[in-house]
């Protein structure tokens, strides 16, 4: 089989730029990753920690002992587009669509009713929840966005709405959660660099103040 000149050249050229790319993507994964670090733990302030090494230049996962306030641990995984592959960067875009933030907040206080607040339309599969059977649904509006409720007890909506709309863009928010049976808070989101220590703060705030209260006592 015959190559042409032109079409060794186009190769040549799409190699170039890949090897571009994918220096610059990773530098700039790697920035944020160490960004998101930063100013979570700034925020955090943990006493022990752990880290888990996603791969690559995809993300991590990080424990945090805090043992102060009204939080025992703090847990989350951070996961970020592939900007280093020219080639799967398009795909990935549609497919996870943007950088993702999972972080679980374990507190001292016990949480005594489930609930969750999941942005209708972002799953393309609904998250698979224990006790969905028993809970009861609702659809709510939080900014112009609908989200679907599930509880035990109708007045829960009301506090997970305002730590909703606490957040810097309530928009980024996809899902959150409190639950009994592992007693933790529950918060999936699009994080976002210039606001990230700025929703750390508010959910650390949030489970010293609010949930410090004991607001399922009745």
């Amino acid at each position: 089989m015959k190559v042409s000149p032109e079409f060794l050249l186009a190769i040549m050229v799409l190699g170039a730029i890949a090897a571009v790319q994918f220096f610059k993507g990773r530098k700039l994964n790697l920035m944020m990753m160490q960004h998101y670090l930063k100013a979570i733990e700034d925020v955090v302030k943990p006493k022990d920690k752990d880290y888990i090494w996603i791969g690559g230049y995809v993300g991590f996962r990080a424990f945090y002992k805090i043992r102060e306030g009204n939080i025992d641990k703090f847990e989350y995984t951070l996961t970020l587009l592939p900007r280093q592959s020219i080639l799967y960067f398009p795909i990935s875009k549609i497919i996870n669509r943007h950088d993702k933030l999972y972080i679980v907040v374990r507190p001292y206080s016990q949480i005594k009713r489930e609930i969750h607040l999941i942005q209708k339309g972002y799953y393309r599969f609904k998250p698979k929840i224990e006790n969905e059977p028993l809970l009861q649904k609702d659809i709510i509006e939080v900014n112009g966005k609908q989200y679907e409720a599930l509880f035990e007890k109708r007045r829960d909506i009301e506090l997970l709405r305002q730590f909703l709309q606490g957040f810097s863009n309530p928009l980024n928010v996809k899902h959150i959660s409190l639950t009994p049976k592992t007693n933790v808070l529950y918060i999936f989101m699009k994080p976002e660099p210039e606001t990230i220590e700025e929703d750390t703060q508010h959910i650390v705030r949030f489970v010293n103040e609010k949930l410090k209260e004991s607001p399922f006592d009745t």
